[in-house]
């Protein structure tokens, strides 16, 4: 892949150093120019008018959903792409679906973003057993603990594939085939996997598979919940545009997609994330994976090489399976917002800092301030993370 050429897309790649894309991704021109067109060109509702303009909005937000399906793998019959704002909204209309009843069981792990994490704790209010996997000093949780852990009375198996704080990779398909030994259904949050990696859910295995278009190149308000045929949750919400039918009786639920998505959706964000899977596509998202993998040891090995800096996270001298394109280290002497300002003047280098909505997780490391954080991404280079190196090797020689 030609990164200076798909850095010709992102004009604010010129002015900074963008190291933050586990939080929120850049956003190409060809996405915004799709978003425009909607506004510019067909914006209408969609699933309600025949006129022209209503008929091609739906035509190119269904085609979104589409898209999407596709590139997780799952397209057709055996699965329903959902859109909804983000991954936090996709987990809890899973929590808020399920019909709970007193002793089921859920597990999780510690490594888990508080989106992955406070839905099941609040369903314990409600009699719910909850189990949460701890993982050890590198964030590295023993195929063991997953096979204790899950056991008969557990209803539901909730894991990041991919740490945001510490760039762990779980083995979700491994845990999934212990799911189905052990008869519970898997949700996988994928807000930092399927943006970064080939994700198949038919491979997985998985009930649901929840992400953001946010963190993929679409615009912000954009997300995604794929659900597994059979696997029936109730809507989050009711009202306009996801009923068939109403009477004085009660009311029949549309099939599909829109069941779930109650009310006018963010139409732009839709159709800005089909564009952008039409980008990451072109691009490949295999060629992104190999690009990241590069960065990141190229980062790693700088990093371990620095008096002063500790890596938090897989070792890194251990296999590439087991990390992503998120490090996590800590300048000794310095708060990891001091770092971070510190790289931001200096070098126009946006990275960050804190807790990265994992408090259990840093608590447990004993990080009570968090960890300064770099997380990559198919428009990062080579030479920006050797500046990044350069800046933090003079900022630790400083401390």
């Amino acid at each position: 892949m030609d990164v200076q050429e798909i850095r010709k897309d992102f004009p604010i790649t010129k002015d900074v150093i963008y190291l933050d894309s586990a939080s929120t991704s850049l956003t190409p021109e060809p996405v915004l120019q799709a978003v425009l067109d909607y506004y510019h060109s067909y914006k209408a509702n969609v699933g309600r008018g025949v006129y022209r303009m209503a008929q091609l909005a739906d035509q190119r937000y269904r085609e979104a959903h589409r898209k999407t399906a596709e590139f997780v793998g799952g397209a057709g019959p055996e699965g329903l792409t959902v859109f909804t704002r983000n991954t936090t909204e996709s987990i809890n209309i899973v929590a808020s679906g399920l019909l709970w009843k007193k002793g089921d069981g859920i597990v999780t792990t510690l490594l888990e973003h508080h989106s992955n994490l406070l839905p099941w704790m609040r369903l314990r209010a409600k009699g719910i057993d909850l189990k949460i996997i701890k993982p050890d000093k590198f964030g590295m949780i023993d195929p063991a603990d997953y096979e204790k852990a899950i056991a008969k009375g557990t209803r539901l198996v909730a894991v990041s594939q991919l740490s945001n704080a510490l760039g762990t990779v779980l083995p979700v398909k491994e845990i999934s085939k212990i799911c189905r030994e052990q008869g519970a259904a898997l949700l996988v949050d994928a807000a930092q996997s399927v943006p970064h990696m080939p994700v198949d859910v038919k491979d997985i295995d998985c009930d649901f598979l929840c992400f953001s278009g946010h963190k993929m190149l679409a615009p912000m308000g954009s997300g995604v919940l794929w659900i597994k045929k059979d696997c029936e949750i109730e809507p989050l919400l009711v009202g306009g545009g996801m009923v068939q039918d109403v009477g004085n009786d009660g009311y029949e639920i549309k099939k599909g997609y829109e069941g779930y998505e109650a009310g006018t959706p963010d139409i732009s964000a839709g159709i800005g994330l089909g564009a952008s899977v039409d980008y990451l596509r072109r691009v490949g998202i295999e060629e992104i994976h190999h690009h990241e993998q590069r960065l990141t040891v190229k980062l790693l090995e700088g990093l371990q090489e620095m008096k002063g800096v500790s890596i938090y996270g897989p070792d890194p001298g251990s296999s590439r399976r087991a990390r992503g394109g998120v490090v996590s280290f800590a300048v000794e002497g310095l708060l990891p917002h001091e770092v971070a300002l510190m790289l931001d003047q200096a070098s126009n280098i946006s990275v960050r800092s804190g807790h990265h909505c994992c408090i259990p997780l840093m608590k447990h490391l004993g990080l009570k301030y968090g960890t300064v954080r770099a997380s990559l991404y198919l428009y990062n280079t080579k030479d920006e993370i050797e500046k990044l190196l350069a800046t933090l090797e003079q900022i630790a020689r400083m401390a």
